[in-house]
């Protein structure tokens, strides 16, 4: 009788005998319940635990409340802890809670429905827990799963909500992003990135793991989830047990609503109060140092309250946290100014940081003194992913670096932008969240009006698509014309993705999925990047390879403080390859590497070296999940042994196997200046090369566009390799008449001669 009524454990949950503690748990719980039980049938009740009064579907919000008061958690069977029920009050004051009933009615009426609700209403925690409670994971074995347009948020947030459902972090909540899977087999709650879910999706088009599906932030229009709203749109005609929840921050609602077959709309206000607007009378012409100036002066001037200031990436954010320190210390020795905090926030932060953005103010440094407060410099990941309480003056620069792409001269850069009227509009909403606030515009209100646009372009719009071309093939989309996406891209982009695929052996002629390609989309990674992979073990170096592509996907890993710059660069030569920066990035990673197997202190050996630990250990854990992906598809693991003379030669050689289109040649011999090949783009090398000697044809990663048009993280190589390597792409019939095309016939010419030299020998 009681193995009935007891909580039914599913698949996820696999028998806890394999783990003592848990066993132990159980076995307290089970009697708890049985005694829980007998008191029960005496009173006629007849259910064993608070889930069980529970429907499917049919929960009610009063039912559900009545679950969350209980003493015992319903989903690990132990008693709720204190922490609990005082975050359950809190939770029980957000604006979403009022309107839980409405949700849920709608919720069981619609298989999709688009919610509106607005920054600091509670929806990316709340809503998800709803859906808990009304799907009952434990009962069908499928997940729910909320999806984020970044992998901060997607981290914090189920950090947040594992608090408030008084469960560990891992377990019945968890979150997955790249390279990182913090899940396990009784997760029921997955928060994920938009990415993530996609990836998913390419070995289970039916998305049959999941029985809610939650796109939140979507009005973010990430390129992830412009195609997972595409694919969810089709999944839900095929699939009418799949529940979908579209939630954004903006009022932009009717569009997700047509575009899912006119969904049902559920508006929540946030809890907002009003914000101060203050424009600046004239334009700023370094808004960095206009940013740190006001934040100062609202230190100095203003009433108790924290500071969120937007700036555009790290190195911002590093510099702007480091000289407003400087001034605060200065502040507080010179006046009666109170201390003040400041953390930076940005998305390759370690968790253990970003979560200190979560800390208290600090206390008056005497009693009766001024106040502390905090300061967060962030980039637009505070925007509308995580809501920080405290704060009450914002700072808004008015820029933000955004992703465009010109498929014409196929260059992608991030560039520092200015925002659009909504942003801005966002970040001044973050000021009113807990009482009136104030938002410093360093912009004038002319620009406001005139000059910023409506709505931010969706990054469909301005991405080169190679990657999403080839997560389509795999995910089973033959007419890419056609793909019902909100925003079509350009047919020019389009035709460039397909082209690009089609150089490097992903699609064939007809644009149909190679092997090579299929093998491809298996990795996390750009397509050249994979394909430079997958072809390493032919060069006999895909062990290097896996390093320098793992050191590729992370921050640079080189550190160059503005006050030791000298020293940091003197560091960097002591690892400098002559042949350029792949090789010194391999360099740097073996002798960190070699510090680590030492036994030395690793963080005290990369301060001395001018090397990021937090970088190269991030790395470290990119090229261990790629191994595994290796090793799955039976990629071997092999190297060139170090004495021989083409150890180098080999890796230059294999990096040509994915980038053989990103090659430039030098102008002339006296020419500092380069033209990138078949696109003819006229380039330098960034300064930040190790290059000293100019070599006439590199192979870069990179087109950086700043005050000039750069290219960066580029290494020597030889012509003829290209002619070796990638002959469709280098067909010279192909080339419009110039310098390379005249340079690439002299060396074929040259080849032709040597050959025939050789079969008349």
């Amino acid at each position: 009788m009681m193995a009935d009524k007891g909580i039914k454990r599913s698949s996820m949950d696999n028998e806890s005998s394999s783990d003592p503690k848990r066993a132990k748990t159980d076995a307290k719980y089970n009697k708890y319940l049985a005694h829980y039980d007998d008191n029960d049938a005496q009173n006629g009740n007849g259910f064993s635990s608070p889930l069980d009064q529970l429907q499917r579907h049919k929960t009610t919000a009063e039912q559900a409340a009545k679950c969350e008061d209980s003493d015992l958690n319903p989903w690990t069977g132990q008693p709720h802890s204190q922490q609990y029920f005082n975050i359950l009050q809190t939770r029980r004051n957000l604006p979403v809670c009022q309107q839980r009933k409405e949700f849920l009615e709608m919720y069981h009426k619609t298989q999709i429905l688009v919610f509106v609700g607005e920054t600091g209403s509670g929806k990316t925690t709340q809503i998800p827990q709803y859906v808990l409670y009304d799907e009952l994971p434990h009962q069908t074995g499928k997940l729910i799963a909320c999806t984020q347009p970044r992998r901060v948020a997607a981290m914090s947030v189920a950090q947040r909500v594992a608090n408030e459902l008084d469960v560990e972090l891992g377990q019945e909540v968890g979150y997955s992003i790249r390279f990182e899977n913090k899940t396990g087999p009784k997760t029921m709650l997955k928060y994920m990135t938009d990415g993530q879910l996609l990836r998913e999706s390419m070995h289970d088009h039916e998305m049959s793991r999941y029985s809610t599906i939650i796109l939140d932030e979507a009005h973010e229009r990430t390129l992830a989830t412009d195609i997972l709203m595409a694919l969810l749109k089709q999944i839900a005609e095929r699939r009418k047990d799949l529940k979908i929840i579209v939630m954004s921050a903006t009022l932009d609602a009717q569009k997700f609503q047509t575009y899912f077959f006119g969904a049902p709309l559920l508006a929540v206000p946030g809890r907002t109060h009003p914000v101060e607007i203050f424009y600046t009378p004239e334009p700023e012409r370094d808004y960095v140092e206009a940013a740190v100036r006001t934040v100062l002066q609202i230190h100095a001037t203003e009433p108790e309250g924290d500071v969120l200031l937007f700036l555009t990436g790290e190195e911002e954010i590093e510099d702007a946290c480091r000289r407003i320190n400087l001034e605060v210390d200065d502040m507080i020795q010179e006046s009666d100014a109170g201390p003040m905090r400041v953390y930076p926030l940005y998305g390759t932060l370690p968790p253990a940081q970003q979560q200190r953005i979560f800390d208290k103010a600090p206390e008056p440094l005497r009693k009766g003194g001024r106040p502390g407060r905090k300061c967060i410099v962030a980039t637009n990941i505070a925007e509308t992913s995580l809501t920080i309480d405290g704060i009450v003056y914002v700072v808004d620069p008015g820029f933000s670096k955004q992703k465009i792409y010109n498929p014409r001269s196929r260059v992608e850069s991030l560039l520092v932008s200015p925002i659009s009227k909504a942003s801005a509009q966002q970040r001044a909403g973050r000021a009113g969240r807990t009482r009136p606030g104030k938002c410093f515009r360093l912009y004038t209100e002319k620009a406001f009006k005139k000059e910023l646009i409506e709505q931010t372009y969706p990054e469909i719009l301005r991405s080169n698509l190679a990657n999403t071309v080839l997560e389509l093939k795999k995910l089973g989309v033959e007419d890419l014309v056609h793909f019902d996406l909100m925003d079509p891209p350009a047919p020019e982009t389009m035709m460039r993705a397909l082209e690009e695929l089609n150089y490097l052996a992903c699609l064939d002629d007809d644009g149909e999925l190679t092997e090579l390609g299929s093998r491809a989309s298996e990795f996390p990674l750009d397509p050249a990047l994979a394909v430079m992979l997958i072809s390493s073990p032919e060069f006999y170096c895909s062990n290097e390879i896996l390093s320098i592509t793992s050191l590729l996907s992370v921050p640079s890993i080189w550190v160059r403080p503005n006050n030791a710059r000298k020293r940091a660069d003197e560091m960097k030569q002591q690892f400098a390859h002559p042949d350029g920066d792949h090789l010194t990035l391999l360099n740097a990673y073996h002798a960190f590497k070699g510090a680590e197997q030492s036994g030395a202190d690793v963080k005290q050996w990369c301060h001395e070296h001018f090397l990021s630990p937090r970088h190269l250990m991030s790395a470290d854990n990119v090229r261990a999940q790629l191994k595994r992906i290796m090793e799955t598809h039976d990629i071997e693991l092999i190297s060139t042994p170090f004495q021989d003379k083409n150890y180098y030669t080999n890796i230059r050689r294999a990096l040509l196997a994915g980038f053989f289109m990103q090659i430039a040649m030098r102008e002339s011999s006296n020419s500092k200046v380069y033209k990138t090949v078949k696109d003819d783009q006229l380039v330098m090398i960034h300064p930040s090369t190790v290059i000293t000697s100019p070599y006439d044809w590199v192979v870069y990663n990179e087109f950086v566009l700043t005050t000039k048009q750069y290219v960066r993280t580029v290494t020597n190589i030889r012509p003829e390799w290209l002619l070796e390597i990638a002959p469709v792409y280098y067909d010279l019939e192909a080339f419009d008449k110039g310098e390379i095309k005249s340079a690439l016939t002299r060396i074929t010419d040259k080849i032709r001669r040597r050959q025939a030299m050789k079969g008349g020998a």
